[in-house]
């Protein structure tokens, strides 16, 4: 049999090259005979820039930015220097990942640093400029990266605003920056995900919660967003808030369009060119993909990696199967999506601290026990 393996990473447990050694592990088990390819992919969010590293010629640079707090820290974006192209992980400086649980509240948090970077590889000649979106702490609208780029925001009493969540229903002015270099170059917004901006299926409605925002914060957050767009739309002369994508991580996909102009794409389409998956479905039968996550639930369809592999996968009309550490959504709902199965692998007497540790073990088993049951 022949498989493709493009998992996502198991966040807290398992990287994405990780659980591709776990289910190679598990398949040849089942089927010693197996012929596995396998691509490093990302929908944009954490693990982009280790995708983008594994396929291009490009080189790791260093600078300093800040966290979703203002906390000082060293970070690293790609560049490849043949095509002058940045590429920026988001997730590095304005990621969940970097806040302690107790910390993690999206009225306080900002894109800013990765504003910083955006503005790093500028300096360093980039032309085009990839910012891969996901796993944010923030909800901010973007409003952090264009202040890093020379934007200024003020209140009704000309006060300039720091550019936080908490502070979006206070903008009263946007003043832009008389240096706009950025203009001159092509910026791109990596993300799979079609929410637009505000509303019940906006960035804050859907997201904030697991940013560690409670329910009153969430709705003031909503209005945030939704009042920083009529603002945008009377200075800056731009209607942006329903474009589909537009309340990536936050919104920061519709700042990175209002203010500097970004175009989006997406990011499971990108990396798989990349990777050069349509080259290898085409050159090769392909029986199987597997890919997955570490949580499966109402929000893998709304165009995360899993949602771009059913797409790619019907034009070749081949089963994809999914494995993940934990299913919370029904079955039934993403077999009418596409998938011809879904393998949980977590063991119900086993705490989460269990499983997690014991992912790759788990993940062999679980998969070794499906095509072994297909016999």
């Amino acid at each position: 049999m022949n498989y493709l393996l493009v998992p996502d990473k198991f966040k807290g447990s398992l990287s994405a090259a990780e659980v591709i050694a776990a289910l190679k592990v598990g398949i040849n088990k089942s089927d010693p005979n197996a012929n596995i390819h396998s691509a490093l992919v990302s929908d944009g969010g954490d693990g982009f820039v280790e995708s983008i590293a594994h396929y291009t010629d490009s080189q790791y640079i260093e600078c300093d930015a800040m966290d979703p707090l203002g906390r000082e820290l060293k970070t690293t974006y790609l560049f490849e220097p043949s095509s002058r192209s940045a590429f920026i992980e988001m997730a590095q400086t304005a990621g969940l990942e970097l806040l302690d649980k107790a910390e993690r509240n999206p009225l306080y948090t900002s894109t800013f640093g990765t504003g910083l970077q955006i503005k790093h590889a500028l300096e360093n000649g980039a032309e085009n400029v990839y910012v891969g979106l996901g796993g944010s702490a923030t909800n901010d609208g973007g409003t952090g990266i264009a202040a890093a780029l020379g934007y200024q925001f003020f209140d009704a009493e000309k006060n300039q605003i720091e550019p936080v969540g908490q502070n979006l229903t206070a903008i009263n002015n946007i003043v832009e920056p008389e240096e706009q270099s950025f203009r001159s170059a092509n910026l791109f917004a990596i993300n799979d995900v079609n929410n637009p901006l505000f509303g019940p299926q906006g960035a804050a409605f859907v997201y904030a919660a697991q940013k560690g925002a409670d329910k009153e914060a969430i709705a003031f957050l909503d209005r945030g967003l939704r009042h920083l767009d009529e603002v945008v739309q009377e200075k800056l002369s731009l209607k942006n808030s329903s474009i589909p994508g537009a309340g990536a991580a936050g919104g920061t996909a519709y700042g990175l369009m209002s203010f500097l102009g970004a175009e989006f794409i997406g990011g499971t389409d990108f990396i798989f060119k990349i990777a050069g998956i349509h080259d290898l479905l085409r050159n090769n039968p392909i029986d199987y993909i597997i890919t997955g996550e570490g949580k499966i639930d109402h929000q893998t369809l709304r165009g995360k990696l899993i949602h771009g592999i059913l797409a790619i996968s019907q034009s070749y009309n081949i089963p994809v199967i999914a494995v993940c550490g934990a299913l919370e959504t029904e079955e039934e709902k993403l077999r009418d999506e596409g998938l011809s199965a879904v393998i949980e692998v977590r063991d119900p007497d086993k705490s989460l601290e269990e499983n997690m540790s014991s992912a790759a073990s788990l993940v062999e088993k679980a998969i070794a026990d499906y095509f072994s049951n297909l016999k």
